[in-house]
């Protein structure tokens, strides 16, 4: 059977083999594993691709988070705010840093942070509200600026947005942002790799030193920190494909376009909805995701599997209805529009190199299983 899988990585590697290969021989030579030039360019890159003064690299998008909550003043007794419907680690770097994680609901349609919820749930406690820029576009950072009060910082979760923009602002400008470089993200690595990202050098040397055992020179330890630090390997996979980013990021727009107009049918016969682009948004579509109506979604995934579809679900029960979270003493019904969206919303294959007939297929084969 000719698959179609959700992220095609074997596509994405083939257009960097080369350049990859003459990287690593680079850090080899070197024995430039941790740190080192690789690692220094690379945040260079990143920083000025992100139009932010400071790029700091270390070892996973958790990590980042963390440490970009820690970097801005978050500890045991704070509160934190976050959307109820975001990817694990978001909560999970929260109760890391010593925080405790309040859930505000999402936008029906846009499935972002609601602003207005999440300044509902802002209380004498709260340090920080973490706007998670989900599928691939930004939450809106700018209605949170204007309204909140004083001492409560902005940290966003950029791990779905590499290259998004809102109102032409790039995650980590004027506030600090965290992102992941996951296989599978725009911009993805060969394993386990992220970054913080911000204009304030005090806060991104706080990061910096963090990151290193609490101390940014052999043997002194300013603060009391861990090891989270980006590889020399997997900066150079990261500088390859950074190069083709804006190029890969443009063709994911082509792709989500082309869906709109093949899903059309489905829309006009109510079987689908397809996913909103918020105004002024530049999105860069980390992900496709739809919403099924008058079929059992887990059954449709099924169904699309069984054909070679790599259709998945992104993410199939909200952080309040998760064991790991239960102690937050919600319950069903919390969150209704993160709810709701978690049982219906289905993610179809998209990545740069997906070609017209498979998103033909995909389509065709959503179609028969939604009969």
């Amino acid at each position: 059977m000719n698959q179609i899988p959700l992220v095609d990585l074997k596509a994405a590697h083939a257009e960097v083999a080369e350049e990859v290969r003459a990287g690593f021989e680079r850090v080899l030579a070197a024995t430039a594993f941790v740190g080192g030039e690789e690692v220094g360019a690379f945040e260079r890159e990143y920083a000025a691709f992100g139009k932010v003064a400071h790029c700091v690299g270390v070892a996973n998008g958790t990590d980042a988070l963390e440490l970009a909550l820690r970097a801005s003043g978050v500890g045991p007794g704070d509160e934190v705010v976050l959307p109820a419907n975001t990817f694990i680690a978001t909560a999970g770097a929260v109760a890391r840093a010593g925080a405790t994680p309040v859930l505000a609901d999402c936008a029906p349609d846009s499935y972002l942070m609601d602003v207005r919820a999440a300044l509902d749930a802002v209380g004498p406690r709260t340090r920080a509200v973490v706007p998670v820029h989900l599928y691939g576009q930004c939450a809106d950072v700018a209605a949170l600026e204007a309204a909140l009060p004083p001492g409560v910082a902005i940290v966003e979760d950029a791990a779905q947005s590499q290259g998004a923009t809102r109102a032409g602002r790039s995650p980590g400008s004027g506030t600090i942002a965290a992102t992941s470089f996951y296989p599978g993200k725009n911009l993805g690595a060969y394993g386990d790799a992220g970054a913080v990202l911000t204009d304030d050098a005090e806060r991104a040397q706080l990061v910096r030193a963090l990151a290193n055992h609490g101390g940014t020179a052999k043997y002194r330890h300013d603060v009391a920190g861990f090891n989270s630090r980006l590889d020399g390997l997997q900066a150079v996979v990261l500088r390859a494909k950074l190069a083709r980013l804006a190029d890969g990021n443009r063709a994911r727009r082509a792709a989500a376009a082309r869906y709109d107009t093949l899903l059309a049918d489905l829309v006009g016969a109510g079987r689908v909805t397809l996913p909103v682009t918020v105004p002024g948004n530049t999105h860069v579509w980390h992900l496709y995701v739809v919403r099924i109506a008058g079929a059992d979604r887990d059954d449709v995934v099924g169904k699309l599997n069984a054909e070679g579809i790599g259709a998945g679900v992104h993410y199939p029960a909200p952080v309040h209805l998760t064991p790991a979270f239960a102690h937050l003493g919600h319950r069903r019904g919390g969150f209704p529009h993160a709810e709701d969206a978690a049982g219906r919303i289905l993610s179809l294959p998209l990545f740069p190199q997906i070609t017209s007939d498979q998103q033909q297929r995909v389509v065709q084969t959503l179609a028969d299983a939604l009969r």
